[in-house]
């Protein structure tokens, strides 16, 4: 597709029917593909041929999902996967192996949190947890021999601090390894990591680029610009016995990582969205930018209302001038995305309690719906984490998560005042 602008992008991506063809893009709910000679399908199982072989490593319509995230991001290629968390785990596996080492932002999402210091240290991958304000220094200092990957995202959930990419870049370059980035939270329409130095980027497509909570999914886009062969990622290199002794980087160049990721990892592990899901994804991208354009407009305007409400201790908003990362945030965002977090007076259990006065936000176990949301992170999302990595996740016993929908900003403001003063006219 020519330069055109990213709401163009959005809308028309980079599907184009054929004369007769679908106008709108369509589901291909088939696991296999006909063909009628057994050299042209000896050339997919050689990688010789880009066509599809088995739904489980790729489909038509989970392609078109992918080409247009990795046309929106202004990556090389992308990989969908069946859930962000398996996006995340397809992402680090592809470079990582038993013995290696991570070093994380600790503002990272709960779930992610415990993929990493749980989950991934039971097969032998070590992660070191940063805080991200620490100096360059101290954050190269974490490094070691083993060290593989930095990870953080642009947008701390629920913590909301905004990620400093120049510093965390810096520190991979030190490393010589590539720098990964969960961009959900921001979606490529606020922010492009690439353009910023980063190599790698993941996103729970369950949130923003669905925007109606119907599906589960994730994507890996790949910016092809990291240097594989620098005698840390031997896999990447050396022939793969598995496709007669393929090289990735000599034999698909800059796109040698997200191909790597297909052709093995989702061949092995089956971490496969569904062409639905695919298509559902796709077409909420065609709105992604109307959405976040409205999301942010939201929730800046609550977050204003929360900050003068006298029920309300405080108020933790990226593009909010009190927000302890503002200046970061003007940096790399053109919006502050549709989340916002609050306490009220009367702490934790007053927070608790809010939820059952509000009428028009629901309480549920997500976010960038266009519907609006609220949940107690410490009880649900990282009850799993002790108080202390909590509040090193940016998580304190008070906080309260919004997910500002796109319904009418009177509407929703009434909706707070109302359980606010509900909960506090007695405190």
């Amino acid at each position: 597709m020519r330069n055109y602008s990213l709401e163009t992008q959005c809308v028309q991506g980079t599907y184009k029917p054929a004369s007769g063809q679908p106008r709108v893009l369509p589901i291909v709910q088939s696991t296999t593909y006909q063909y009628y000679d057994s050299d042209d399908m000896a050339d997919l199982f050689d990688l010789k041929s880009a066509e599809h072989m088995y739904s489980r490593i790729s489909n038509p319509t989970v392609t078109e999902f992918e080409n247009k995230m990795a046309l929106l991001e202004g990556g090389v290629g992308a990989v969908a996967a069946s859930s962000g968390q398996a996006a995340t785990t397809l992402a680090i596996l592809n470079i990582c192996n038993a013995g290696d080492h991570i070093i994380a932002a600790s503002t990272i999402y709960g779930g992610t949190f415990n993929l990493l210091g749980v989950t991934l240290k039971k097969f032998g991958i070590e992660v070191t947890f940063v805080d991200p304000e620490a100096t360059l220094k101290e954050i190269a200092a974490a490094g070691r021999g083993s060290t593989k990957a930095v990870f953080g995202e642009t947008i701390g959930n629920p913590g909301l601090n905004i990620l400093d990419f120049e510093k965390f870049g810096k520190v991979a370059k030190i490393l010589d390894v590539p720098f990964i980035v969960d961009n959900t939270l921001a979606t490529p329409v606020l922010c492009k990591p690439f353009e910023h130095g980063v190599d790698i980027i993941i996103h729970s497509a369950t949130k923003y680029t669905d925007g109606h909570a119907t599906s589960v999914g994730g994507i890996v886009i790949d910016g092809g610009s990291f240097n594989w062969d620098n005698g840390k990622f031997p896999e990447l290199v050396e022939p793969d016995p598995s496709y007669h002794g393929i090289s990735y980087s000599k034999d698909f160049g800059p796109a040698a990582y997200i191909t790597k990721a297909r052709v093995q990892l989702l061949r092995d592990f089956g971490m496969t969205l569904s062409p639905f899901s695919a298509f559902l994804f796709h077409l909420g991208l065609e709105t992604l930018h109307l959405r976040m354009e409205r999301h942010c407009e939201n929730a800046f305007n609550l977050a204003k209302f929360l900050e003068s409400h006298p029920g309300v201790q405080w108020v933790n908003y990226p593009f909010l001038e009190s927000h302890k990362t503002y200046d970061t945030a003007r940096k790399y965002l053109k919006g502050g995305s549709g989340i916002l977090t609050f306490g009220i007076k009367g702490g934790a259990q007053a927070g608790k309690e809010l939820v059952k006065h509000l009428d028009l936000t629901a309480l549920v176990v997500h976010l960038g719906d266009l519907r609006t949301s609220i949940l107690h992170p410490a009880s649900t999302t990282h009850r799993q984490l002790t108080e202390e990595q909590q509040i090193k996740a940016g998580v304190s016993p008070d906080l309260i998560r919004v997910s500002v929908g796109i319904e009418n900003i009177e509407d929703i403001m009434a909706d707070f005042d109302h359980a606010i003063t509900q909960v506090t006219k007695n405190i």
